[in-house]
Protein backbone atom coordinates (compact mmCIF):
# COMPACT_ATOMS: atom_id res chain seq x y z
CA UNK A 1 0.00 0.00 0.00
CA UNK A 2 2.63 2.29 0.98
CA UNK A 3 5.11 1.75 -2.46
CA UNK A 4 1.81 2.01 -4.43
CA UNK A 5 0.73 5.51 -2.17
CA UNK A 6 3.85 7.26 -3.36
CA UNK A 7 3.61 6.37 -6.67
CA UNK A 8 0.30 7.71 -6.95
CA UNK A 9 1.10 10.80 -5.33
CA UNK A 10 4.12 11.26 -7.14
CA UNK A 11 2.67 10.57 -10.46
CA UNK A 12 -0.25 12.95 -9.69
CA UNK A 13 2.25 15.83 -9.03
CA UNK A 14 4.05 15.12 -12.25
CA UNK A 15 7.33 14.57 -10.51
CA UNK A 16 10.11 11.70 -11.62
CA UNK A 17 11.51 9.69 -9.05
CA UNK A 18 14.63 11.39 -9.02
CA UNK A 19 12.75 14.85 -8.51
CA UNK A 20 10.96 13.32 -5.93
CA UNK A 21 14.49 12.28 -4.04
CA UNK A 22 15.57 15.73 -4.58
CA UNK A 23 12.35 17.49 -3.27
CA UNK A 24 11.88 15.30 -0.38
CA UNK A 25 15.49 15.46 0.56
CA UNK A 26 16.48 11.41 0.32
CA UNK A 27 18.52 9.33 -1.59
CA UNK A 28 17.00 8.36 -4.98
CA UNK A 29 17.95 4.58 -4.59
CA UNK A 30 15.90 4.81 -1.47
CA UNK A 31 13.10 5.77 -3.68
CA UNK A 32 13.18 3.03 -5.96
CA UNK A 33 13.57 0.92 -2.92
CA UNK A 34 10.28 2.43 -1.77
CA UNK A 35 8.14 2.10 -4.35
CA UNK A 36 8.88 -1.13 -5.55
CA UNK A 37 8.30 -2.32 -2.22
CA UNK A 38 11.88 -3.31 -1.00
CA UNK A 39 11.58 -1.12 2.25
CA UNK A 40 8.56 -2.01 3.61
CA UNK A 41 9.39 0.21 6.85
CA UNK A 42 10.50 3.45 6.82
CA UNK A 43 12.12 4.98 9.19
CA UNK A 44 9.90 7.94 10.67
CA UNK A 45 11.97 10.96 9.31
CA UNK A 46 11.44 9.19 5.61
CA UNK A 47 8.09 9.16 5.84
CA UNK A 48 8.01 12.73 6.98
CA UNK A 49 9.80 14.32 4.50
CA UNK A 50 7.88 11.92 1.60
CA UNK A 51 4.64 13.07 2.77
CA UNK A 52 5.82 16.82 3.13
CA UNK A 53 7.03 16.48 -0.75
CA UNK A 54 4.01 15.56 -1.89
CA UNK A 55 2.13 17.74 0.30
CA UNK A 56 -0.04 14.81 1.95
CA UNK A 57 -0.24 13.48 5.62
CA UNK A 58 1.43 10.69 6.94
CA UNK A 59 -1.65 9.00 7.43
CA UNK A 60 -2.36 9.31 3.59
CA UNK A 61 0.84 8.28 2.61
CA UNK A 62 0.91 5.33 4.55
CA UNK A 63 -3.12 4.48 3.87
CA UNK A 64 -4.71 4.52 7.03
CA UNK A 65 -7.94 5.73 7.50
Amino acid sequence: MLAGNIKKSRKKLKLTQEGLARKADISYSTVIKLESGEIADPRMETLKKLANALNISIDDLVGQV
